[in-house]
Parts: structure tokens; C-alpha cells; sequence
């Protein structure tokens, strides 16, 4: 055998060795490649807010976020595990919405959650018209105002709860007059920058002319104003008090409920949370349930339909709050007839 072909015969041995070994190694390579791109996460649905809160421990801990979170668990979903937050704070500044939502949606986040209707969803509504937006609480009817064409089949991208607040503002007008008969001007406290409430003020204005009572507007837009807002208020020397239906007014309940009570007002608020801090008296829906209850919005948005086919829904539970040692010490008596229908009653 020559040369030549001796060194044939070793190369071809060679390349069988070297085959021997590549071909596992490869084999290997590829298995490893394929385990790992099996065990890479996949991103996972990211839920936007801005909250009026001034970082994200004092966000977390407000009832409302609690019970959105609860009621995402009800839907099996559970945070870390099925979706991120991603939460930005006013500090109290109503003025930031509009940036903070931007940065929301440039960041790319899968839904919007906005608390309550007003300046905070009419920034997102700029900020965006294709991400979902889900309004947990809201007081404006959306119809009249042209943002969805019907509660039953908003369109677009923003579905959520109605507090039904133009009609919760009369009952919450015959409820305090129950309690403070002779009151004959009640002041109103609102939030132009928050709502303009044009339902709310028609039905207490059409029932005001009936009834002989005189409203007396005054208004705030940020936490510094209630101070000295409710100066002037007292300085006025209303019979009553009335608050509407506020995000601000949730969120300070306990401040507005001891400026009410240190100036003598006899009060009627929309949240449970301002009798229950020492105001006087509240009607309207639970808002922790509502939030709990849009949860099931935003489960049903993140697996896969449409905002725009889900309807409206309504709150189911209102509750009567009535703060008895309050009305003592402002010499207020609340009729037995008006205790009995409270679901309930601070001592």
C-alpha cells in the first residue's frame, strides 16, 4: 500500500473519530437551546394606573386597590404570577395625570385601569384609543357625553362601572333633609377639575326649585383647597352640607370628615369612609366592591376580548352610613324612621 493511501485511511479514521464526538456534542447543544428557550418566561400582561397617591405603598394600601386585587384573585389571577403593576402617583396633583398616562402608554402596558371618570379618564382617552381602559368607578353618564354608544355596547376601547351618581345626588338630598328638616341652604362642595357634574347639579337644581332650598356652590381642586374652602364655607353659614361624589373626597376622607365636624356642618357625603372617620352621614354604592367587581372586566380584557364588548355594569349594594355620635354633638336628631333603613350606624 503506498503513501498515499495510508494517509488516506488515517484521515477518513480521523473524521469518524471527530464525527463521533461532534454529533452527540451537537445533539447536546441543541437539546440545551431547545430547554432553554422552553423555560424563558413569557411577558407577562402589564396593567397601568395612576394613582393619587404619593408612592406605591400608600396606593396598595387604599381599600379600592386591595379589593382589585382580591378580585383578580377571584379570577385566578394572581399578581407576579399572571400580571405586573405598573403604578404611577400624583402626590395629589391632578395636573400630572395627563403625563404620568402618557408615560403609561409609551411604555407599552397591555390596560389602563382609571379609578373614576373626569380628568383622569379624559387624559387617558388623549393618551390613547387603542389600549383597554377599565373605569372601576365612574360618575359621569358616559353615554350623554358621547364617550361610549350605549352601556350595553360601549364600542372603543373603555368599559367599566356607573355609580349612577345623578340619581344617587337627589336621594342624597332627601336623605339629609330627613336628617336636618329646617335646612333651608345647603352648600354643595365639588370638584370642577375632577367633573362638572352636569347631571348632578340638574337633578339637585330641579328639585331645589321645588322644594324652596337654596344651593350654594363652592368648590376646590386639589387638598390644599379644603381648608380654606371650608372656612369659607362655615363663614356662609349653610344649614347643611353636600359633597359630590369625589376621588379626592375618597382618598381624604378623614381630613374632610373632621373639617365638616370642627365648623359644625351637618354633613351628606358619597363615601361610607367619611362617616366612618366622624362625618356625619353617607350614601352610595361600596366602591371596594365596585373595583372588585370591574376585576372581572380586567380578567376577561387580558385573556382575550374586547373592552368595547363588555358592557357597564352597575353597582348591586348602597349602603346608608350614619354617624350617631357626630349628629350629638352637633345637636342633630336622626329620626328612628332614618336609623332603621341604615345598613349602619357609628357610635
Amino acid at each position: 500500500m503506498g503513501n498515499a493511501d495510508v494517509i488516506e485511511r488515517r484521515t477518513r479514521s480521523k473524521l469518524r473519530r471527530a464525527a463521533g464526538v461532534l454529533v452527540p456534542m451537537m445533539m447536546i447543544t441543541v437539546a440545551v437551546t431547545a430547554d432553554a428557550l422552553a423555560q424563558t418566561p413569557a411577558r407577562l400582561p402589564r396593567i397601568g394606573a395612576v394613582g393619587i397617591g404619593s408612592d406605591e405603598a400608600q396606593v396598595r394600601r387604599y381599600s379600592v386597590w386591595k379589593s382589585l386585587l382580591a378580585g383578580l384573585g377571584d379570577q385566578g389571577m394572581v399578581e407576579g404570577r399572571d400580571y405586573t403593576l405598573d403604578l404611577r402617583f400624583t402626590a395629589g396633583r391632578p395636573e400630572l395625570f395627563e403625563p404620568l398616562t402618557q408615560e403609561l402608554v409609551k411604555s407599552s402596558v397591555d390596560l389602563i385601569v382609571v379609578g373614576v371618570c373626569g380628568a383622569p379618564l379624559d387624559a387617558a382617552r388623549r393618551a390613547t384609543q387603542t389600549i383597554p381602559i377599565v373605569v372601576p368607578t365612574c360618575n359621569d353618564d358616559l353615554v350623554e357625553l358621547g364617550i361610549v354608544k350605549s352601556f350595553k355596547h360601549p364600542g372603543g376601547n373603555i368599559t367599566g362601572m356607573s355609580k349612577l351618581t345623578p340619581q344617587l345626588a337627589s336621594k342624597r338630598r332627601e336623605l339629609l333633609l330627613q336628617a336636618v328638616p329646617q335646612a333651608k341652604r345647603i352648600a354643595i362642595l365639588w370638584n370642577p377639575g375632577y367633573s362638572e357634574f352636569k347631571a348632578d347639579w340638574r337633578e339637585l337644581r330641579d328639585a331645589a326649585r321645588v322644594l324652596g332650598v337654596t344651593l350654594v356652590p363652592f368648590e376646590f381642586r386639589k387638598v390644599d383647597d379644603l381648608e380654606p374652602v371650608f372656612d369659607s364655607i362655615a363663614a356662609e353659614r349653610p344649614d347643611a352640607l353636600m359633597m359630590f361624589s369625589d376621588q379626592l373626597a375618597y382618598a381624604f376622607a378623614a381630613r374632610i370628615a373632621k373639617l365638616a365636624t370642627e365648623r359644625r356642618l351637618p354633613s351628606m357625603f358619597a363615601f361610607r369612609e367619611v362617616p366612618d372617620a366622624g362625618g356625619l352621614m353617607s350614601y352610595g354604592p361600596n366602591i371596594p366592591g365596585m373595583w372588585r367587581q370591574s376585576a372581572k372586566q380586567i380578567a376577561r380584557i387580558l385573556h382575550g376580548e374586547k373592552a368595547g364588548d363588555l358592557p357597564i355594569e352597575q353597582p348591586t349594594l348602597f349602603e346608608l352610613v350614619i354617624n350617631r355620635k357626630t349628629a350629638n354633638d352637633l345637636g342633630v336628631t336622626i329620626p328612628q324612621s332614618l336609623l332603621r333603613r341604615s345598613d349602619a350606624v357609628v357610635d
